[in-house]
């Protein structure tokens, strides 16, 4: 298993390549439960910038700990943070390379993701957790509320009444709730979720690059369009595809009654 460790911290993020065309992105804060500090928001923001922009990666993984994805934000560090302290960090900014990948993310969640961590794990576009898991927004309990999407993300997946129960008590909600309530994708025994995220990660990286660039950008931007407007950008990424030569691949290797090879082209 080749790996590569961020330069800048190499403690905090690790980012492996365990199969082609697989990225698997690992936070490594274990003494600070994968606190979300500014250095490691940081961190992330560059390596999600960089595998977007690399074409030998199709698909990524990203994991914690096997007894904490990410406890949330760093308490100490906003303790004695003002508003403009706040405005100034601009989280909207440093998360952006992760909302915006359009490489598909895979979390494999063991053990609690909670506040800020809930909020990464939101940021992906499936989640596969243990059955130890656990997700809270519990930043009420503090004071505060949810500052890198909780809100609007968790109400997106679970509906109003739900996200209300979540974002106003702070109480977490254990693995399977959260897949029943539509947070959660897939739930395993903790033991499991590694494997399965590679393994899944490793079916998307096999399907066509464009494909799968055109999926994920017209499941995003339809979710708060018209149905009229998601429904037309659904019906011109079709259009385009028949354009590429992974669709004829495709079909050709249909036909042939063989496996494909695409090529992202």
């Amino acid at each position: 298993m080749e790996t590569a460790v961020s330069e800048s911290a190499p403690a905090e993020v690790i980012v492996e390549r365990p199969h082609e065309g697989v990225a698997l992105v690992r936070l490594n804060r274990p003494e600070a439960t994968n606190a979300l500090s500014l250095s490691l928001q940081a961190l992330l923001s560059e390596t999600f910038t960089a595998l977007s922009a690399d074409d030998d990666v199709r698909c990524i993984v990203l994991t914690g700990g096997e007894q904490v994805f990410a406890a949330g934000g760093d308490i100490k560090g906003l303790q004695g943070a003002g508003p403009i302290d706040i405005l100034q960090r601009h989280t909207e900014r440093v998360w952006a390379p992760i909302e915006r990948c359009p490489k598909p993310i895979i979390a494999a969640v063991c053990g609690y993701a909670f506040g800020g961590g809930a909020e990464l794990a939101m940021h992906c576009d499936i989640i596969i957790a243990g059955q130890g898991a656990s997700f809270a927004q519990p930043e009420i309990r503090i004071g505060i509320m949810p500052g890198i999407g909780g809100t609007q993300r968790l109400v997106r997946a679970v509906g109003k009444f739900n996200a209300m129960r979540m974002l106003l008590t702070g109480k977490p909600v254990s693995a399977e709730e959260a897949r029943m309530m539509g947070l959660v994708s897939l739930v395993l025994p903790d033991a499991e979720v590694m494997d399965e995220a590679l393994k899944m990660a490793r079916t998307i990286a096999d399907m066509p690059p464009l494909a799968v660039a055109q999926i994920k950008e017209v499941v995003l931007a339809g979710m708060d369009a018209s149905l009229d407007t998601a429904l037309m950008l659904e019906r011109k990424a079709n259009q385009l595809l028949f354009a590429t030569r992974d669709q004829k691949e495709g079909m050709q290797a249909f036909v042939d009654k063989r496996k494909p090879k695409f090529e992202g082209l």
